[in-house]
């Protein structure tokens, strides 16, 4: 068995490719787009520091891919049968689409791109944490999308990117002097439970699920099975910590 399969077709990796590339050039003009609505409808924000400002964009980017791959995690694991059981379609750890495809390429964009800003601003948006966060979840999509193997379980993870807007929002507001608000005592009501349900029992459905497929798991090329079995344990660990 190959340490990495190659197997994917050379128009595949055009496409995985390009997808990258508008994830970071989605992440580039989101960026730019924040920033001008909120010199428009949020009148601190000519009064923040440069630092702040370029923090307070970076969450627009992270906010809208947040929201893309949740939905579309949604629907190819909830509404498609992409990833149903059915034995007569094969592996559900081998099946792909140009949509799923798509969708974590896109992500692997908006990881590269974030990646960057964090360390270009070290550590001023993020520590060592969220370092090493983007660089295991680049590592597993790109084994994923070389591969053709286990996107499900990427998308699960991805998933829980989900309670990012709300992580996010509380920091504007905090940001924005409205800790005291309504608005942030719910939106941190959201955030709970939204973080007990996308970070914490949606992880346990992962394991469960790779558990009760194992048979399928194993037959996962050497490294992606590895990973497999590391990369989630290491991000619910962080993801218990919050």
């Amino acid at each position: 068995m190959a340490l990495l399969p190659t197997t994917r077709t050379e128009d595949i990796h055009s496409h995985m490719l390009l997808s990258i590339f508008f994830g970071i050039l989605m992440c580039k003009i989101v960026y730019e787009i924040t920033g001008l609505l909120s010199r428009f409808y949020f009148k601190g924000y000519s009064n923040l520091t440069m630092a702040v400002k370029v923090e307070w964009n970076n969450r627009g980017f992270s906010t809208f891919h947040a929201l893309i791959v949740a939905i579309a995690s949604f629907y190819l694991l909830v509404i498609s049968d992409q990833f149903v059981e059915d034995p007569t379609r094969g592996l559900v750890v081998n099946r792909t689409s140009l949509l799923s495809d798509t969708v974590m390429g896109i992500s692997l964009g908006y990881f590269l791109s974030d990646l960057a800003m964090i360390l270009w601003c070290y550590p001023a948006l993020g520590g060592v944490e969220y370092v090493l966060h983007h660089g295991l979840s680049m590592f597993s999509i790109i084994l994923s999308l070389v591969s053709g193997q286990v996107q499900m379980y990427i998308l699960i993870v991805l998933s829980s990117e989900s309670t990012t807007p709300f992580v996010n929002l509380r920091w504007y507001l905090d940001v924005a002097g409205k800790k005291g608000s309504k608005l942030y005592v719910l939106n941190g009501i959201a955030l709970f439970l939204g973080w007990l349900v996308a970070r914490i029992l949606l992880f346990i459905y992962f394991f469960a699920h790779m558990f009760l497929h194992f048979d399928q798991v194993k037959q996962v090329f050497p490294l992606g099975f590895y990973s497999l079995l590391v990369v989630p344990s290491v991000l619910t660990v962080m993801n218990a910590r919050f």
